[in-house]
């Protein structure tokens, strides 16, 4: 979907320039350093691990968990790639056709095999494949340029009122459509205004930074907004059978979204005051009106409406399934074709998959038992847990990729919340209920989709500073303070009793 939208040259200078130096020795190095850890720890005598009942099925898990981890956190290899490796390794280690030496582990459970690759298939993930059609279908019909065109207008030519059209109109496109493809799509509406401005202006530095941060926090708004929220959602309902609907979801978070939009559009006014009074806007594009244009506009509509209202009137469909209609139609109808399925992001739901794989193995071969039992999580400060779960995320976030972030933390972090929700020792008393388990694993989501400190924070991030129009610390100081503002923000709002009664 990048090659297909509007500013997809953007896009693209930011790929060739994060895979040139990908595959260098170092990379490789860092990879057999992480080998060589998981190979030791799953080698290891049980007992030398300290945690009690542990068998070696379950050693093994907690070795490709950290075999996980440093491939993320170094990025030896793309995040998809060890997200594909690992789920490769748990079919020859840990599940129940795995290799006939490892197999027969006294008192063990295996993971099914069809369990481990139906992650690759795991209905969140069809969830974002029905988001990434729509998204295809509407840059293809020339929806998305005449809608970015027709949502700016109402917010005329005053600089103030321009900067909060485009964090607005960004973030409205993030919630639906790729981060990395709206932060393209809109910057490059703006680069001929940019241009036009004096060098070194602060108003081109409020400009170019409205960008990543409506990106940025407007992918919070629905479930299919960015990965991390898909990676809490898929654990929450597969794991700990907690459901939130994809109405529900915008329900409790887009009132969050817009206030700490306007946060953003405050400070950046702040920040950056804007010397230029007025700013002339010219968005090229018009819509085509095709039978075709009429099958996106209908189902589009179609599609939001019974995400958003199907569980209100009761009409037994879930998002998910909601989320192949489009598909569904549009292949039938033509507008998407077989050439078009090479524009979805296949890696980011490759890297999903393997967060999933992970929560999988942690529940199917006991280990999140075993570490409930070995850990007294639910003697913790529920409170003191979470705080310290947001910042470990953000911390991470700033620095890899969030889909890696919340799939490293989320299982882990579920095990946490579960065992808090639902103590196992005797006379230990409950720190949080079903909606603290959700509201820490949210908290995680929101943790990282407002990691934007540095120009590798996310991909937005960095197409608006391979634009020249943003310094690096001018960018600092705006996630810094961004960070902090999403962080407490969205910890009182999930505190509120409305959102989690």
């Amino acid at each position: 979907m990048f090659t297909s939208f509007k500013g997809s040259h953007l896009v693209n200078s930011y790929h060739k320039k994060k895979l040139k130096n990908r595959f260098q020795m170092t990379g490789y190095v860092k990879a057999i350093i992480a080998a060589v850890v998981a190979i030791v720890i799953a080698l290891l005598p049980t007992e030398m691990l300290g945690i009690a009942d542990l068998n070696p099925v379950q050693q093994r898990v907690i070795a490709i968990f950290v075999f996980a981890a440093i491939m993320w956190l170094t990025e030896a290899i793309p995040s998809w790639c060890t997200s594909v490796l690992i789920i490769v390794v748990m079919l020859f280690t840990i599940s129940n056709k795995g290799l006939t030496p490892l197999m027969g582990v006294e008192g063990a459970s295996y993971v099914s095999y069809k369990a481990i690759m139906a992650c690759f298939a795991n209905p969140t993930i069809l969830l974002f494949i029905g988001g990434f059609i729509l998204a295809i279908a509407l840059t293809k019909t020339g929806i998305d340029v005449v809608l970015a065109k027709e949502l700016l207008t109402p917010f005329g030519s005053k600089s103030e009122n321009v900067l909060l059209g485009f964090i607005i109109v960004t973030a409205t496109f993030s919630a639906f459509v790729s981060n990395t493809a709206t932060a393209a799509m809109m910057l490059a509406f703006l680069t001929p205004v940019l241009r036009a401005m004096p060098e070194g202006s602060k108003d081109r530095v409020a400009l170019t930074m409205a960008i990543p941060l409506g990106a940025n926090i407007g992918g919070i708004a629905t479930p299919i907004g960015t990965p991390p929220n898909t990676i809490v959602l898929g654990y929450l309902s597969e794991n700990l059978g907690i459901n939130i609907g994809f109405g529900e979801w915008m329900l409790k978070m887009i009132p969050f979204v817009v206030i700490l939009l306007l946060a953003g559009w405050v400070l950046l006014r702040f920040m950056f005051p804007f010397q230029q009074k007025k700013i002339d806007l010219v968005i090229d594009g018009e819509l085509h009106w095709t039978y075709k244009t009429w099958i996106v506009i209908i189902t589009f509509i179609a599609t939001i409406f019974l995400w958003c209202f199907a569980d209100v009137f009761d009409i037994g469909l879930n998002s998910f399934i909601v989320a192949l209609v489009p598909v569904a139609v549009f292949a039938v109808s033509g507008v998407i074709t077989k050439h078009d399925l090479e524009e979805i992001n296949w890696s980011v739901l490759w890297m999903v998959a393997g967060g999933f794989a992970l929560g999988v193995a942690l529940s199917d071969t006991g280990l999140d038992k075993v570490l409930i039992n070995a850990i007294p999580f639910s003697e913790f400060p529920a409170m003191a847990v979470m705080i310290l779960a947001s910042l470990v995320c953000f911390g991470f976030s700033n620095f890899i990729s969030h889909s890696a972030a919340a799939s490293l933390l989320v299982p882990v972090l579920g095990v946490v919340a579960g065992a808090m929700a639902h103590p196992t020792q005797p006379g230990v008393v409950a720190t949080l209920d079903d909606g603290g388990v959700a509201q820490m694993l949210l908290c995680v989501a929101i943790a990282a989709s407002v990691s934007m400190i540095l120009p590798i924070s996310t991909p937005p991030n960095a197409i608006a500073h391979s634009t020249g129009f943003i310094k690096q610390s001018e960018m600092m100081k705006v996630g810094i303070v961004m960070g902090v503002l999403g962080l407490v923000i969205g910890f009182l709002w999930l505190r509120l009793p409305f959102i989690f009664g």
